[in-house]
């Protein structure tokens, strides 16, 4: 009986370890995600519903971290100048923005 309880335990805490990575995304940054997903796709229930879902995989697949990195090399490579040339050619920022890009089309797999 000790055994079943202490991994019916164990089961539950991994369960919380992944729905605390999971949610690691401040709601902030969500809702952010799903205004400005809602501002391209159309400002009706079903893109609420579709975009929402859509952040919910992404966050499934790349920690905040790695989202915020990912979201401002995108942001500094739209910038002009020599200095900022190094966010459109470096390899490790064509990486970064490579893995959301990749979770990204999960979740156009999954939620659209």
């Amino acid at each position: 009986m000790r055994a079943l309880a202490v991994g019916i335990c164990l089961l539950a805490s991994g369960a919380s370890a992944q729905v605390a990575v999971t949610n690691d995304y401040p709601t902030v940054a969500r809702a952010d995600y799903v205004f400005g997903c809602m501002a391209t796709n159309g400002q009706t229930r079903e893109a609420l519903e579709k975009c929402s879902c859509s952040v919910d995989v992404i966050a499934s697949i790349l920690p905040y971290e790695q989202y915020v990195e990912a979201e401002t090399v995108m942001s500094m490579s739209v910038v002009s100048g020599e200095r900022m040339s190094m966010f459109r050619t470096a390899p490790m920022m064509q990486r970064i923005v490579a893995d959301l890009r990749r979770a990204q089309a999960e979740a156009e797999i999954r939620c659209f």
